[in-house]
C-alpha cells in the first residue's frame, strides 16, 4: 500500500475517533518514509488522543528535528507536555510555533494556560483538578487536555472489556542507571552507535531518546522521569560501546526507579545535618564482625615493638625521633641532613640555624661535589 494511501486512511480514522487505527496507519506510513515530519506531526496528535503524552513529544521533536517550520508539531509537544505538567517546556514550544503561526489564538491560550499553571505552581497553588480545556479549530487540529476529572468522568462509565494478554517485546537495547544525591547517571548499552544517529531531548520530567540506524527499526526510549531535572545542565555522551546520559535533579531526593509512577511512595529528601557527628561507613557486605579501630591500634603497637637491626634500626630511630619532636628540633633535622648532604643530622637548631652544615664523611671517605 502506497505511503500516501496510508497517510489518508489515518486521517479518515482519527476523523471518526478511532485514534488506535489511526496511530497503527500514521506507524506504517513512518515506515515507508522515515524522514516525513508531517507524519511524525500527526502520529503525535493520535498519541495525545490516546493519552501516550511522552510517546506525543518524542514524535513531536522528531517533526521539529526534520522541519522546524512546522507550527503543528510545536502545538501537539505544547499539548502534550501540559499533560505531563511540564508548563515551562510546553511554553517554549508554544512561544516557538506561536512565531511561525501569527495570529493563531491556539497557541495564545495554550500559553496563559502555562503562565497560570507555572504561577500557580510556584505558590503551592495548583488546583488537583482542572477542567478540560477544548480549543476551536479543524477535527484534525483540535486540542484536548486530559486531566484528572475526566479520567475520573470516563472511568465511571467504562464497560468490562475482555484484555488479551500480549508478552512484551524484548528492547533492543538494555539500559541501567544509579542515582546520587545531585544527579541521576542512565547508562543505554548501544554499541558501535555512530552520535550523528543518537537523537536525545530533555524535559522538565521527561527524557526522550531515539537510535536511528540505517536498514533497522528506530529504539525510542521516552521515561517519564520520577522526578524533575533541570534540562539546559543535563548532558550526554555517545561511547562505543554505551550511551551515557547524565540528568541534574531539580531537588535533591533519592530515586527510587527511574520512571514515574504514582503508586510509588514519596522519596525522603536528603537531609544533611552539621550536629550529627560524622560515622565511619558501615559495609553491610562485611560478614566478619571486625573491630578495625582495635586491629589498627594493634597494628601500631606491633610496628612500635618491632626489634630492628642494622640501618632498620637506625632510620626507625631518626623517624621516631622525628615524629615525636618539636618544631625546632624537626627544622634543625632538616637542615643539617639536606646541607650535609646526609652525613650530618643535628636536633640542635641554635647550631645549625645560625651556620651552613658543612658536610662529615666517614673515617676513611671524602666528600666530592658532583658535576651536572
Amino acid at each position: 500500500m502506497a505511503q500516501l494511501d496510508l497517510d489518508k486512511r489515518a486521517k479518515e480514522a482519527f476523523v471518526d475517533d478511532n485514534f488506535e487505527l489511526a496511530l497503527d496507519l500514521y506507524t506504517q506510513a513512518l515506515d515507508m518514509d522515515p524522514k516525513n515530519a508531517h507524519l511524525y506531526a500527526d502520529r503525535s496528535q493520535a498519541n495525545i488522543k490516546l493519552n501516550n503524552f511522552a510517546e506525543a513529544v518524542a514524535d513531536a521533536n522528531r517533526a521539529i528535528e526534520l522541519d522546524s517550520s512546522i507550527s503543528k508539531a510545536y502545538l501537539r509537544k505544547g499539548t502534550a507536555c501540559i499533560n505531563l505538567e511540564e508548563y515551562q517546556t510546553a511554553k517554549a514550544a508554544l512561544e516557538a510555533g506561536a512565531v511561525l503561526a501569527q495570529g493563531d489564538s491556539r497557541f495564545t491560550k495554550l500559553i496563559k494556560e502555562c503562565e497560570e499553571r507555572i504561577a500557580a505552581e510556584e505558590t503551592n497553588e495548583l488546583p488537583k483538578k482542572v477542567t478540560p480545556i477544548t480549543l476551536p479549530g479543524t477535527e484534525s487540529d483540535s486540542v484536548n487536555l486530559v486531566t484528572e476529572t475526566t479520567k475520573d468522568i470516563s472511568s465511571k462509565h467504562e464497560e468490562p472489556t475482555h484484555t488479551v494478554v500480549v508478552a512484551p517485546s524484548k528492547p533492543k537495547y538494555r539500559h541501567d542507571y544509579y542515582n546520587t544525591q545531585t544527579e541521576v547517571v542512565l547508562t543505554i548499552f548501544a554499541k558501535g552507535v555512530p552520535s550523528d544517529n543518537v537523537v536525545i531531548d530533555f524535559g522538565e520530567q521527561i527524557l526522550s531518546v531515539t537510535i536511528d540506524m540505517p536498514g533497522e527499526e528506530s529504539y525510542h526510549f521516552q521515561p517519564r522521569l520520577f522526578g524533575k531535572i533541570v534540562p539546559e545542565k543535563c548532558r550526554y555522551q555517545v561511547l562505543s560501546s554505551k550511551i551515557e546520559i547524565r540528568l541534574l535533579k531539580a531537588e535533591a531526593i533519592t530515586w527510587s526507579s527511574l520512571e514515574f509512577s504514582k503508586d510509588k511512595a514519596v522519596p525522603q529528601k536528603a537531609i544533611v545535618s552539621s550536629g550529627v557527628k560524622a560515622q565511619k561507613p558501615v559495609y553491610p557486605s562485611s560478614k566478619s564482625k571486625v573491630d578495625w579501630d582495635k586491629l589498627e591500634a594493634q597494628v601500631k603497637k606491633e610496628e612500635k615493638e618491632e626489634k630492628l637491626e642494622g640501618d632498620a634500626a637506625l632510620n626507625k630511630l631518626f623517624r621516631d625521633i622525628y615524629q615525636d619532636a618539636d618544631e625546632d628540633t624537626r627544622r634543625a633535622m632538616r637542615k643539617s641532613f639536606i646541607e650535609s648532604n646526609g652525613t650530618v643530622l643535628s636536633t640542635n637548631w641554635k647550631e645549625v640555624g645560625a651556620k651552613k652544615v658543612e658536610g662529615s664523611p666517614p673515617d676513611g671517605m671524602e666528600m666530592k661535589k658532583w658535576e651536572y
